[in-house]
């Protein structure tokens, strides 16, 4: 009796060694995981917070891709070579040549009223149109997606509602366009485009609509033109920025630059050091052409306080009667690309163009 009481007793012993022989293992699972969590968290760090800025610095190029969102092909699945595709059937898709190497995809969309005769015409008969005296537009687009862009369309469907002509480009590295963006290079495309149009419109009036980045690319288009003698028959930005006063706030990385006090002292801003610099506010200061602004009062991205500065700088350089600055209430909610769906847009820009 004595001897199975014992061996009981051992068989209890051995089972409770068991149990924390299983415990100690799951305690040594559990420690190896979060020690490899330890390792990947740190690791993610190293990449965000100090691999990401060190090659920003060591490959500058790398500063293309989070200024200019090019890459970012919205909206999929559409075919850029038809833009009947997006109820623009009164529109030609074209590719034009603005340097060696670099091939730009442009929509051409006729006024309204020759949405008929329109119907199956090829690229020489839109050509010869923009000869018929109507007011041609080119729109410049910000730094994000394609010319098939919903606001985009918008604004072109709105001014060919006014009877104007409307291009609409892919910068290089944009929607089909080749090549790679550079500050330098999207104002070479707006360079080739005016003159081309110039080339085929006689004297009708040209007007440079810039949108967001396109408004730098409008200003700095407009200086390289005064230095050549020219000045623009007129001038709109749309949600103007201003990189000297602002911070650009479009790109994947802005929240590190200045989430983290002395990181922008070890690891500039990727528009720093002349790498992309759009100086509106000095080319503003240069500018002779009749200039109006638009900006809503909500625009989540560039605060109406910079589109206010803008107009002042401007308007000091120029006069009140040629430089105009309207906003839109916030209550509407046009944000930052809306502005195409104000009721009261067309007579805006009628009024305008009358004023040229």
């Amino acid at each position: 009796m004595l001897a199975h009481t014992m061996k009981r007793r051992v068989v209890k012993q051995n089972n409770s060694s068991s149990g924390v022989s299983e415990a100690q293992s799951t305690d040594r699972v559990q420690s190896a995981s979060s020690r490899c969590s330890l390792k990947t968290g740190v690791l993610a760090f190293l990449v965000i917070f100090i691999l990401v800025p060190f090659s920003l610095r060591i490959r500058p190029e790398l500063i293309q891709h989070l200024v200019y969102t090019h890459r970012i092909r919205l909206p999929f699945f559409v075919d850029l070579s038809r833009p009947s595709d997006l109820s623009l059937n009164h529109t030609i898709n074209m590719y034009l040549t603005s340097e060696e190497g670099i091939s730009l995809g442009v929509w051409h969309t006729v006024p309204e009223s020759l949405w008929k005769e329109s119907q199956g015409k090829d690229l020489a008969w839109y050509q010869n149109t923009l000869n018929d005296g109507s007011p041609v537009f080119i729109y410049l687009h910000g730094n994000t997606g394609t010319r098939a862009a919903t606001h985009r369309v918008g604004v072109a469907k709105v001014l060919s509602a006014l009877g104007y002509h409307v291009l609409v480009p892919d910068y290089r590295g944009f929607g089909d366009s080749t090549g790679e963006p550079t500050e330098a290079g999207l104002t070479t495309d707006a360079l080739y485009l005016y003159n081309w149009v110039k080339a085929h419109s006689g004297n009708s009036l040209v007007v440079i609509w810039g949108h967001s980045l396109g408004t730098g690319v409008a200003t700095n288009t407009a200086v390289k033109l005064i230095g050549q003698g020219v000045a623009l028959d007129g001038v709109i930005l749309e949600g103007a920025f201003n990189s000297v006063r602002e911070r650009i706030t479009v790109h994947p990385f802005t929240w590190y630059y200045w989430t983290f006090p002395g990181t922008g002292y070890f690891f500039p801003e990727p528009w720093a050091e002349n790498k992309v610099v759009f100086p509106s506010e000095e080319n503003l200061k240069k500018m002779r052409s009749p200039i109006l602004f638009l900006h809503s009062e909500d625009d989540h991205l560039v605060p109406i306080q910079i589109a206010q500065q803008m107009y002042e700088v401007a308007a000091s350089a120029q006069n009140a009667e040629r430089v105009k600055l309207v906003s839109f209430d916030g209550s509407l909610g046009y944000l930052h690309n809306g502005l195409y769906r104000d009721p009261h847009l067309p007579d805006i820009l009628k009024k305008f163009v009358m004023s040229l």
